[in-house]
């Protein structure tokens, strides 16, 4: 991200209104390696072929904002294999991390990882420290300390099912589990920050925070996720949830987030009402359907209604409902942003 995209960034989220509204969006191996003419393997095996593909994007759309830009991650894979996850790599599909137990109680009474040792998080790191001077020759800084978050991290390593059944049937367990993958999450930002000073910002991913309701949500996501938040002192405290996104809205400004990237099903406008309009928000056209399988003039269609319905114009990033999904065509992103104004 350049020193001109993080100001807009900043802008937007204190609340000025800024015309045209700024494109962002997340892009990381489900998209980037594809369009960049390589498999997925090959992207995630080599440091140069990483950062290649991440500099061709950049400089293909120098006005689109790539959040978090330069991303260092294997997939699903990163969190999990700290706590001793087997992860699965194939050629060209995306990788996934296997459970390791289904016994809670078990998992809850592991030492907490060290992410300056275990698993994938010494790689990611390492991979950010010697990628750093290219990325600013190029103009660009590593603003975002970032993870996966603790529902996440938990439904890996215990299976979803076990984990969603112990919030009502073990409690007890699942906090035990939730806390110490929050133990080791505030240790990983705060790794990521010492390392990177550029670094200003978080991103925590957590789409089974969707699945939660509203007791849920309060007992088993809310207190764990307001820790990681406060890690470090970020400036930009930025959440990724594109299952259900209204359970966990009115709750995230109180948590510290300030920027939010949830489903295209929640319309903007109701987000806005949901969130109270104190909190930024990237999105919103479908990712799949249109961003993907559309033509461009189902994209500019979009974006203009999009940028139409929306209302309000402060506090908002055009986007879509989610990450960067896989076969995004350059004409198709070129047409998004020809519609939201921002073609140089």
């Amino acid at each position: 991200m350049t020193n001109e995209q993080w100001d807009i960034l900043l802008r937007v989220i204190d609340g000025e209104r800024v015309d045209p509204l700024p494109v962002g969006f997340i892009i990381d191996s489900p998209w980037l390696p594809r369009w960049a003419g390589m498999s997925i393997l090959d992207y995630y095996a080599s440091e140069s072929r990483w950062l290649g593909a991440n500099l061709e994007a950049v400089r293909r759309f120098p006005r689109a904002i790539f959040l978090p830009g330069f991303w260092s991650e294997w997939g699903m894979c990163t969190e999990p294999s700290a706590f001793g996850a087997k992860c699965r790599f194939a050629e060209d599909d995306f990788p996934f991390a296997e459970k390791i137990s289904e016994d809670l109680k078990a998992l809850a009474a592991l030492e907490a990882p060290d992410p300056r040792t275990d698993g994938l998080c010494p790689f990611v790191l390492k991979r950010l420290v010697h990628a750093r001077p290219a990325i600013e020759e190029a103009g660009h800084a590593i603003r975002f300390a970032v993870a996966r978050g603790p529902l996440n991290i938990a439904g890996f390593i215990a299976g979803n099912t076990e984990l969603l059944l112990a919030l009502k049937l073990d409690p007890e367990a699942a906090h035990g589990l939730l806390e110490r993958v929050t133990e080791f999450l505030v240790e990983w930002i705060r790794l990521q920050a010492r390392a990177i000073p550029t670094i200003d910002g978080i991103l925590i991913l957590d789409d089974l925070v969707g699945f939660c309701g509203e007791a849920d949500f309060e007992a088993f996501a809310r207190p764990y996720l307001k820790r990681i938040f406060e890690a470090i002192d970020a400036r930009v405290r930025f959440f990724h949830n594109d299952a259900k996104g209204k359970v966990c809205a009115p709750h995230l400004a109180g948590i510290g987030v300030n920027l939010f990237n949830f489903a295209f099903e929640h319309p903007m406008v109701e987000m806005k009402q949901w969130t109270g309009n104190q909190v930024a928000l990237l999105g919103n056209i479908p990712p799949r359907d249109i961003l993907a399988h559309g033509t461009p003039e189902d994209v500019r269609r979009a974006v203009r209604d999009q940028i139409a319905s929306t209302g309000d114009p402060t506090r908002v990033v055009l986007s879509c409902g989610g990450g960067m999904p896989p076969g995004v065509s350059t004409e198709n992103i070129e047409a998004f942003l020809d519609a939201a104004g921002q073609r140089a």
